[in-house]
Order: C-alpha cells, then sequence, then structure tokens
C-alpha cells in the first residue's frame, strides 16, 4: 500500500470519544527544488488577516517625517521597528461622509472595511477575499476579538454577522476539533478545557511516527519544530485554563465595590498571542486562508490593572500633556497596541517555510475607527500592511496620499490577494486608483 501525503494531509487521532485533527506545515517534500512555489508548480497559498485597533493614534506622532522608501517610524509606531522592511504605512488618507451623518464609533470601520456609509449591509473586506481565497480550506475564515467582547467589524451582509470568538481555547477547539462545523450547532462537541490539558498531539503519536518514515531530514526537523510549536501553544493554553492555587492568608474582603468594567490590556496582549500562533498554524496548515481578529473595538473597554480607567475613557476625558503634544495615558495605551501587532506578525514570521516564512506569503493589514480619536475625526485615518501577499507588494514604503480615501488601500489590498476587481467603494469613497508606489 502506497503510503499517500500531500500538503492538505491531516493527522486524525480520537479524545475521549472526540475526533481531533492536526494539520501539517508545507514541509519541502510539498515544494519545488527552490523551496518558492508547490512541487507541482503553482503558487504558494496566500493569507490575509484583518488586524483592527480601536482609537487609533494620536495625529502628528505616528506618521513617518519622509514618504517613500527608508521612512523612519513616528514615535507611537517605533515598536515595529523590528518588522520595517515589511510595513507599508499610509497616511492622509480619510473617508467621505457625503451626505451621511458621522456615527462615532461605526462610520470608521464601515467606510475601512465596508468600502464606504452609502450601504452598510456590504460584505467586509475580509470576507470579499475569503470568497476568493477561502472556498477551498478547510474554515472559511476565523474571526477573534481579544478584549472580551463581541463586537463585530467581519460581516457577509447587514444580517449575516460574523460573531468573534473571544476565548484561545475555543479557538483551539475549532481547529483540532472535527472538521468544521456550525458553532452554534448542538452537536459541536470538542471541549477546549480538555483539549488543551491533555493534548491532541498525544493522540497521533503513532502516524506521526509512520509519517517520519517517509520524509527527509529536513523535514523531519520541521516537523519537530512544527509539534514543539504546538505543545508549547497548548502548555500555554493550559496554564490560563487553570484555577489559581488557594492562598491560606488569602480572604475575602467584607466591603464590596463595585466591580471594575473592561478587560485588562495585559490580558488582551495574551490573548492576541494566542490568537496569533492559532492563526499562523491554521493558515501554515492550509486549514484557513483568512482571519480577522480585533485588538480592541472602537469602543474599547481595556484598562490598567488597579484602574476604572478605560482605553475608551482616555480617548476623550484625557488632557493633552502640553510637553508632549498628545494624550500621555491614551497613548500608553496605544503603544501596547502597537506592540501586540508586532506579536501577532512575528507568530506569522516564526513559520519557516523552504527559503522564506509564512509572513512573506500573508498580508496582514491594519486598520482602526479614527484619525483622532478626541474627537471621532475621520481624516488622516492611520493604516498599515505588514507582508507582501506573496510579492504582490513591495514593502518598507511610507505612501502619503492627503485627502485620498481609504478604500485605495482596501481595492490595493483585495487585487494583491487575487480578487478579481477593478474598483471598489460606494458614492465618493468609489476608487479605481491602486497604490502603484507598492505594486510589486
Amino acid at each position: 500500500m502506497t503510503y499517500s501525503l500531500n500538503r492538505r494531509s491531516i493527522l486524525r487521532g480520537m479524545m475521549g470519544g472526540t475526533a481531533v485533527a492536526v494539520g501539517l506545515p508545507l514541509l519541502d517534500i510539498f515544494l519545488d527544488s527552490n523551496g518558492e512555489a508547490l512541487a507541482d508548480g503553482g503558487p504558494l497559498p496566500k493569507c490575509f488577516v484583518s488586524w483592527f485597533q480601536g482609537l487609533g493614534y494620536a495625529p502628528g506622532h505616528w506618521e513617518p517625517k519622509t514618504v517613500g522608501p527608508n521612512y523612519d517610524f513616528g514615535v507611537h509606531l517605533r515598536a515595529l521597528t523590528p518588522l520595517k522592511s515589511k510595513i507599508n504605512i499610509f497616511s492622509g488618507m480619510k473617508i467621505y461622509m457625503d451626505s451621511f451623518p458621522a456615527n462615532a464609533h461605526s462610520s470608521g470601520p464601515q467606510g475601512i472595511l465596508q468600502g464606504g456609509l452609502a450601504d452598510p449591509s456590504l460584505p467586509s473586506l475580509d470576507q470579499i477575499i475569503a470568497d476568493a481565497v477561502g472556498t477551498r480550506t478547510r474554515f472559511r475564515s476565523m474571526e477573534v476579538a481579544c478584549d472580551g467582547s463581541t463586537e463585530a467589524y467581519s460581516r457577509r451582509s447587514a444580517t449575516a454577522i460574523n460573531a468573534p470568538e473571544n476565548d484561545p481555547a475555543k479557538l483551539y477547539a475549532r481547529i483540532f476539533g472535527p472538521d468544521f462545523k456550525d458553532p452554534n450547532a448542538a452537536d459541536f462537541t470538542p471541549d477546549p478545557v480538555v483539549m488543551a490539558r491533555k493534548s491532541v498531539l498525544s493522540t497521533i503519536r503513532d502516524k506521526r511516527e509512520k509519517l517520519v518514515k517517509h520524509i527527509g531530514a529536513a523535514d523531519k526537523a520541521r516537523m519537530d519544530e512544527h509539534f514543539t510549536a504546538l505543545r508549547a501553544l497548548e502548555n500555554r493554553l493550559a496554564i490560563e485554563l487553570e484555577k489559581p492555587a488557594p492562598l491560606e492568608a488569602c480572604a475575602i474582603p467584607q466591603a464590596v465595590e463595585t466591580p471594575v468594567k473592561g478587560r485588562l490590556i495585559t490580558e488582551a496582549r495574551t490573548c492576541n498571542q494566542l490568537m496569533a500562533a492559532l492563526f499562523a498554524h491554521a493558515m501554515a496548515c492550509g486549514q484557513t486562508h483568512v482571519g480577522h481578529l480585533s485588538f480592541g473595538g472602537s469602543l474599547s473597554n481595556l484598562r490598567r490593572a488597579g484602574s476604572q480607567q478605560t482605553f475608551h475613557m482616555f480617548s476623550h476625558e484625557e488632557q493633552i500633556d502640553p510637553a508632549l503634544g498628545y494624550q500621555k495615558e491614551f497613548e500608553w495605551f496605544s503603544n501596547q497596541a502597537t506592540e501586540a501587532l508586532l506579536d501577532f506578525a512575528r507568530a506569522f514570521e516564526s513559520y519557516k517555510e523552504g527559503k522564506g516564512n509564512l509572513l512573506d506569503r500573508s498580508l496582514i493589514m491594519y486598520s482602526t475607527d479614527s484619525g483622532y480619536a478626541k474627537t471621532h475625526s475621520l481624516e488622516n485615518l492611520p493604516m498599515m500592511t505588514i507582508g507582501s501577499a506573496g510579492g504582490a507588494l513591495k514593502t518598507g514604503i511610507h505612501v502619503q496620499a492627503k485627502g485620498d480615501t481609504v478604500t485605495r488601500v482596501g481595492l490595493t489590498v483585495q487585487q494583491a490577494m487575487g480578487v478579481s476587481v477593478g474598483d471598489w467603494g460606494t458614492q465618493s469613497n468609489n476608487t479605481s486608483k491602486t497604490i502603484t508606489e507598492i505594486v510589486a
């Protein structure tokens, strides 16, 4: 009997009566002799993630001072320096309101992700791309949130909204559990607590040992690296699920204070790291090619430990520091989000494939809802892309497009991902003008 192995192969096992599946990364055996294309000569599949951060940055402090390549980050984006050569920055762009009233917390995402304000029933950018590149994968797309909310920016229509998963353990159960089913269906059975603590890897040991007999030394090393990374992820998830050990000296105080609302930003960053690892695995193994992550919504309730002031509150209530020229506490939160974006992109970069890595064939698009959160401005909206979508885009460039519609970015991203589209957007936000400075 011939051993069958291809890039869509999945190692399957059973855990407590539940089927589990572990995807394989792009091994050298699946690639051409140069390690830059599939063995059959086809291109490596492209991956796309829409990464959203509510409330944005302070105007004048994130934009590079120079245009074109070799730019210098503005002070609030300097955390991204390690990936500077792979990042494009777009400044000066806006959303045209036409005759529509501005909605403080929805006009921004609608304009950037749905192409304008004229038709809220239009699909979001990630779903347009999923229609082009997600039809043959196990998961058409994945949507998550890191701030504990159910605020959704991914949608197929006005009524078909993709509610985000905000628990990494549950996303883990979806990826490694049975073949995809409606997560709201009654027969969706994986127990994420059991799965993360027992390790799905233990259920496929025999199949893994059989597989490694049919691959070369380099692929064996890559498999070891792949499974080591998965086990590390499972260990982190298991720790997150553990109940803290009891402390005898810890007593419940008699006085009960008003509960502090909002999620700690440290928790959101941990969630982002776990979601990044899960996304990277799913995309590296061909389980999905499209995702959407919200680090914090436009009404972000993220806060520091011991404080009741949230990110959103600081955006409106904090005074501008006269020496710095911006809101100090607000920008601390923005900088945390920037570091989270770096963490996410680095998870993709860590997946080695042939001569490159997963980030090389991916495109991560950063967007936000405000050009200036204090006034809910929809001008000079911060936008970025990370990665080249498999060489479709040049990177390391700052494009200044004062007064242009943000849909230029969305149109360019769609074309880079293989969507057959010549123009995009509604009314004054409709454009056929791609950002030629970054098109390879």
